[in-house]
């Protein structure tokens, strides 16, 4: 770390001990880098309000920034022939070839501009992995395709469904197949078994489950699809997503063809009300997650649970933040302001 970026981390530091003690999370970890690696990392806090200090070797649930990640996936398909962006819905799930949704395709599910609403409660309804696909199909367009951008979980959870059919193969498989083991990510996956769950931070005391969720996935329509889901359910360390971070910005092993990256990160919707790449969030003029303190070519992805990831390409740079800010409660506490200070400190 140069000297000029030593008061900036021990600022970057002192935010997330500020916002720990202000009970935003019970912990944080965070790490700033480039091609070469990380030149700010660290941790503060405890994996819950009441357990063990982090020790960096925590388990942490990314919420929605597993979109991206699927995106991933859809993406190494789509340079291996197995997909392509303009394949439809009724294409490959013959289960959805009559409903409302069988005509988008791979790509506007991907921008989000499908039509398909938003975060719906579904499991609230459909207790089993098949009522709640079932139910999936007759949900009403909240806007006609390409017209509007609408964040969709369920867009997501069909382009998961989608990459099985093409395949054959689970998503977990396809996950650890075309990201994880190339990239050598040996603790990002869906479902973690007893020794990931024991490093597990604490997410939600939920309301639903009836007790503080530990190791198993946080949002409740991919605990009914059994935890492995286009639109949550990974798990990951802060040394993978550092890995998979430092190949985004050209370092290390390339997971797709270059120009495949460039259409997956290439701004889709700027002539709608939000800019979306495919698969992951832009750099909104006003509003942005992040703060305005990356490039105009920046995207990256949030995640409900308080973790972030974002990529500036032109400058060579990521930012990861990792906290548990639905512990123990769901409730906004300020969390989203202390982000956009984390992301905007020597930008």
């Amino acid at each position: 770390m140069s000297a000029a970026g030593a008061p900036q981390a021990a600022d970057r530091r002192g935010i997330l001990d500020d916002g720990r003690a202000r009970g935003l999370y019970s912990g944080a970890a965070w790490s700033l880098g480039d091609a070469s690696g990380p030149y700010d990392r660290g941790w503060t806090g405890t994996r819950a309000l009441d357990g063990p200090a982090l020790d960096g070797q925590d388990l942490w649930d990314l919420a929605s920034v597993t979109k991206p990640i699927v995106g991933l996936v859809v993406m190494a398909l789509v340079d291996r022939g197995a997909l392509r962006l303009d394949d439809t819905v009724g294409h490959h799930l013959a289960r959805y070839s009559d409903s409302p949704h069988a005509a988008r395709t791979v790509a506007q599910l991907l921008d989000h501009t499908s039509g398909l609403p938003g975060g719906v409660p579904l499991y609230r309804d459909h207790p089993t992995r098949e009522s709640l696909l079932t139910a999936l199909g007759p949900l009403p367009r909240t806007a006609e395709p390409g017209t509007h951008v609408t964040y969709s979980s369920q867009g997501f959870i069909l382009l998961g469904l989608i990459a099985e059919q093409a395949t054959g193969q689970g998503l977990d498989d396809l996950m650890n197949d075309l990201v994880c083991a190339p990239l050598g990510l040996t603790d990002t996956g869906f479902r973690p078994g007893p020794a990931g769950r024991a490093r597990a931070v604490a997410t939600e005391a939920c309301p639903w489950r009836g007790r503080t969720v530990v190791g198993e996935v946080h949002d409740e329509n991919a605990v009914v699809l059994g935890g492995v889901a286009g639109h949550a359910g990974l798990f990951a360390t802060l040394a993978d997503l550092e890995r998979l971070a430092c190949c985004l910005v050209g370092g290390g092993r390339p997971l797709l063809r270059p120009d495949t990256l460039t259409v997956m990160t290439a701004p889709r919707t700027d002539h709608l009300n939000l800019r979306r790449s495919l698969a992951w969030q832009g750099q909104d003029p006003v509003g942005s997650p992040v703060g305005d303190g990356f490039g105009q070519a920046s995207y990256g992805h949030t995640g409900f649970t308080g973790t972030s990831l974002w990529i500036d390409p032109e400058a060579g740079r990521y930012a990861i933040l990792l906290t548990n800010r639905v512990h123990p409660s769901r409730e906004e506490r300020g969390f989203a302001e202390l982000r956009r200070d984390f992301h905007t400190i020597g930008a």
